[in-house]
């Protein structure tokens, strides 16, 4: 019988408070985890621990407080990571309704942290934005107008305003300068709801940038519910050669040190990188492309913006040291400088040389070993499916699914697997698939004890069995439980209803009166 340590509520919200080191994390689903959580809790799933668990908390002795809403996975989380070598791991005590009866505030959404602080930005600063109309009429005067999207590219791909350009937030400082004619030409900044606007707008004004510089107000939620017309599948993207000029980096590198970044050497660094009482991140924030093609070893790959979007994703270690780098001298300042406002001890590492960034590639997850585990070939399977018997579990995310699966497979996760096999038609051997069987491997052990049949693992995973060519199916059917992998976002896609859209920005307008109940975030804004 397993015993377990308790963390109280009140002692958490105090730990934030004094700046300690702490990861307090929700393992439910991240639909579930986005209908209410603390400010400051990390969604690790306990359905994918294994795949994130080592990025997001890097250091063992991390003070790690686990909870659910009572579904009974938490506990189960706590014996994985103490397994994985994680030495303080304790229970919220009562979980999230311990959370709630102490009058703990509770959040709505993902990445709510970074919005709620981009709200605060935006009242205290008074970002300036204009309406959609406003845009609209912008764009019809035949002025010249550069309109940005700060979002992801494969975002911005999906839907953006019309004659709008992609380049992501992080970037907007080093390349705005090579977007725009002359210093009078006017630049709105766009991202699907409110906070990657704001946020881009006032680095390009705290950047000194020249030009009027303008947010669209509620983006393109914002331009949705005005009855005006969206682009899609738009390919612009900025040069990725251009660069600001001296003056604007000299700009940046004040704003930074005002906001408290240090600059720090490679053997500073390393130093810290070797503390056993600390964490470190370290984070590259250069486009994934350039990451890839060459980049600092031991370095993550966090694109500025979406650093500071999702800053809960990337350092899930709340009172962590954070240490960026880029090539240029711009990128990492200005993303620094929001870090710091955020209440993080944030440095960026001094200029690097090319041969420095000299690991290529993406690194693989650092994983707990799996279980051995017998394994099938997509060829073996297809054979094996032509007859009666054999039913295929695919642990790949719900959105995967949908768009591919082996044909008669069923989707699951493994917080959801004993529901699942229930709706599950009864099979004489299972085969256990994901994207690569990384995840699937996992599951092995599981899906054997809850069924007493031979589980099998598919090499190399969904992904093998298309490299052979094997037939493939779409759509929906054979999800064996509700898709609550992940929380719909009422900004992305195109087909959000206009009460969810309106109803999310409701949502945002509240969340700096939500901080100030909350009282622990920390944050200051310059």
């Amino acid at each position: 019988m397993s015993t377990y340590a308790y963390r109280q509520a009140a002692g958490i919200r105090q730990a934030l408070l004094d700046h300690r080191e702490l990861a307090l994390i929700d393992v439910r689903e991240e639909a579930d985890f986005a209908t209410a959580h603390p400010l400051f809790a990390v969604n690790l799933p306990l359905s994918k621990l294994e795949l994130e668990v080592r990025r997001r908390i890097p250091r063992f002795t991390t003070p790690l407080t686990v909870y659910d809403n009572g579904e009974g996975l938490a506990e189960i989380a706590v014996e994985r990571l103490r397994s994985w070598g994680y030495q303080d791991v304790a229970l919220l005590a009562e979980g999230l309704a311990g959370w709630r009866r102490s009058g703990g505030e509770l959040f709505q959404d993902v990445n709510s942290a970074s919005k709620a602080f981009g709200e605060l930005v935006e009242s205290v600063r008074h970002t300036p934005s204009l309406s959609a109309q406003e845009v609209q009429a912008l764009i019809d005067s035949r002025q010249e107008v550069v309109i940005v999207d700060a979002r992801r590219f494969d975002e911005y791909q999906t839907m953006s305003i019309p004659g709008s350009i992609s380049v992501p937030g992080g970037e907007l400082a080093l390349r705005v300068e090579s977007l725009t004619p002359s210093p009078q030409t006017p630049v709105i900044v766009n991202c699907a709801g409110r906070t990657r606007s704001i946020i881009g707008t006032q680095s390009l004004i705290n950047a000194g940038v020249p030009n009027p510089v303008h947010a669209l107000r509620n983006g393109t939620i914002g331009w949705t519910l005005a009855g005006q017309t969206l682009a899609h599948q738009q390919q612009r993207q900025y040069d990725p050669s251009a660069r600001a000029s001296g003056a604007r980096a000299a700009e940046v590198a004040h704003l930074a040190e005002r906001a408290g970044v240090a600059v720090i050497d490679e053997a500073t660094l390393q130093r810290w990188l070797q503390q056993s009482d600390r964490t470190t991140f370290l984070f590259d924030v250069r486009s994934p492309e350039e990451y890839a093609a060459g980049h600092y070893p031991g370095s993550l790959s966090a694109p500025g913006g979406q650093l500071v979007q999702e800053t809960d994703h990337f350092a899930s270690v709340r009172g962590a040291r954070i240490v960026l780098l880029d090539d240029d001298g711009i990128r990492a300042a200005i993303t620094g400088s929001w870090l710091a406002q955020m209440g993080w001890e944030t440095a960026r590492l001094s200029a690097l040389s090319t041969s420095q960034l000299s690991e290529r590639g993406v690194p693989a997850a650092e994983v707990p070993p799996g279980p051995q585990a017998e394994e099938i070939s997509p060829t073996q399977l297809a054979q094996q499916l032509e007859e009666p018997g054999t039913v295929v579990l695919d642990f790949t995310t719900s959105a995967n699914f949908v768009a591919r699966h082996i044909p008669g497979a069923w989707w699951l996760t493994r917080s959801q697997l004993r529901q699942a096999l229930e709706a599950i038609p009864p099979a004489q051997r299972y085969v256990v698939t994901c994207g690569s069987s990384l995840l699937a491997r996992y599951a092995v052990p599981e899906v054997a004890a809850l069924t007493g049949k031979p589980v099998q693992l598919l090499t190399g995973g969904t992904l093998a069995w298309i490299a052979a060519g094997l037939p493939l199916a779409h759509g929906d059917s054979g999800l064996a439980v509700e898709r609550r992998d992940r929380y719909r976002r009422p900004y992305e896609g195109t087909d959000n209803s206009a009460e969810a859209m309106q109803a999310y920005l409701e949502w945002e307008y509240g969340l700096v009166d939500q901080l100030a109940r909350d009282g622990t975030h920390g944050f200051r804004v310059l």
